[in-house]
């Protein structure tokens, strides 16, 4: 089922195509009709767009581009097939995550596997990417608004690529053992004080400050990790690390349900982003 807006939006695209005697319904009219509800604005401009600029080059595009049938002909209008390939991904998408109502923003996820799509080609060249479009409409987190990381936007549903996630990326798939270590959950560690030493001394390095534990399982490599985050927890740490939080990545959530080629990739990616916005966060 479509969305109201998305519905809306198809509807104002094909009164578009008719006023202005075009032949088929492109994705460019689409395009140019979500601009008009505020759920396509929102995701054009959270996505680092401008939705005024998007619509003047539209607007170019189908006054210059596309054919003006003669006043005489029957005007339809007739669907080209990347409309239909696109609007057949976005519901095929939304039945695989289990969704019921298709949104604009999956239509929007959707257009992009048409690369020769001149709609795509205007997205693109503001800097609007498909990941940015996942990134918003799956976990709220905006290109241009730090501070709307972690709110999904209102009446917003994923496709499959987002299927199976939560608004926020590191709730979903880590646990952080800072806080951990806060709750009493985690044991005072013994015999690791060289181990714990050196990965404290690579930790403050400016440069290749990157910790690499090897071992046999068992043998206490999440244990050090744990020790370091009681540590940080009891303020025993250099003045570096002190304040510090220590996620731990579960890669049996992040895998879970990924039933679409990319799936595994954006979900990492979306943690990263979160992550990366601080300056105290060690994965």
């Amino acid at each position: 089922m479509l969305s109201p807006d998305l519905q809306e939006t198809l509807q104002r695209a094909v009164d578009d195509v008719r006023q202005r005697r075009h032949e088929d319904l492109q994705l460019e009219h689409v395009l140019l009709a979500s601009l008009d509800s505020k759920e396509g604005a929102d995701v054009i401009r959270h996505c680092g767009g401008d939705p005024v600029r998007l619509r003047v080059s539209i607007e170019e595009f189908l006054t210059d581009s596309v054919e003006v049938l003669p006043e005489d002909a029957d005007i339809g209008p007739e669907q080209t097939m990347s409309f239909q390939r696109v609007l057949q991904r976005a519901l095929m998408h939304a039945q695989g995550a289990d969704r019921d109502v298709v949104t604009i923003g999956n239509f929007f996820v959707s257009m992009y596997r048409e690369r020769d799509s001149h709609a795509v080609y205007l997205l693109e060249r503001q800097g609007v990417t498909r990941f940015d479009v996942i990134n918003y409409i799956s976990h709220g987190i905006s290109k241009v608004d730090p501070s709307s990381q972690g709110k999904r936007p209102q009446g917003a549903h994923a496709g499959a690529e987002e299927a199976e996630t939560s608004s926020d990326p590191l709730a979903t798939y880590t646990t952080e053992l800072v806080a951990k270590a806060e709750a009493g959950k985690i044991d005072p560690l013994i015999g690791r004080t060289d181990e714990v030493a050196r990965v404290i001394q690579v930790l403050c390095r400016r440069r290749k400050n990157n910790p690499l534990l090897i071992g046999e399982p068992g043998v206490g490599k999440t244990a050090i990790a744990e020790g370091l985050a009681r540590m940080i927890y009891e303020d025993t740490v250099p003045e570096a690390l002190k304040g510090a939080k220590i996620y731990a990545l579960d890669m049996t959530a992040v895998l879970a349900g990924t039933r679409y080629r990319g799936d595994f990739e954006e979900r990492l990616k979306a943690v990263m982003n979160v992550l990366e916005g601080d300056d105290k966060a060690i994965l």
